[in-house]
């Protein structure tokens, strides 16, 4: 059988750990090194049943470590996602955890943009949007920026900068 990847089963971990008992995991001692050392930004992602369950995270790292990133993040994904109720424990077994370890985003034009390849930023006015890469139905560079503009709350037409990044997804 295949060793869970110890990315997803820290966030998993945590999840558990949270919900079950109001406790805030600790990142344990056998970590591969690139969790403790590795300072990054990193969504977690909760899906049940194939649909979104929960998302939260950062583009820039504001903990310790990336393990901490993703026990921090995986908390928050779980628990204080504002389009869902707060993860029940019975509800445990029915979720899948993906972790994206975010590279440091950079700036960009419209047409260095790819999808499939490169996560978007999009910031006007203190207002920020950002969207992963690689997600089910959005095809192409203006489908990306009109989900990353709505969740910014910028109009079409107005100017904003743009930063792109890459992700290594490790999922379950």
């Amino acid at each position: 059988m295949d060793r869970p990847d110890p990315y997803v089963d820290l966030a998993r971990s945590a999840i558990a750990a949270y919900v079950t008992e109001g406790r805030r995991l600790a990142p344990p001692p056998d970590l591969p090194p690139d969790l403790v050392s590795r300072r990054a930004g990193a969504f977690v992602s909760l899906k049940k049943r194939g649909a979104l369950r929960g998302c939260i995270g950062t583009y820039e790292p504001s903990e310790g470590s990336l393990a901490e990133e993703i026990v921090t993040n995986a908390i928050h994904a779980a628990t204080e996602d504002p389009r869902f109720p707060p993860l029940a424990p019975h509800e445990l077994p029915e979720v899948s955890v993906s972790v994206d370890v975010l590279s440091p985003p950079e700036r960009c034009t419209e047409a260095d943009l790819d999808p499939r390849r490169y996560g978007v930023i999009v910031e006007a006015g203190g207002r920020r949007g950002l969207l992963l890469p690689d997600l089910p139905g959005v095809d192409t560079v203006s489908e990306q920026l009109r989900i990353a503009r709505l969740k910014a709350g910028i109009s079409p037409d107005e100017p904003c900068r743009l930063r792109r990044f890459t992700v290594e997804r490790h999922t379950e």
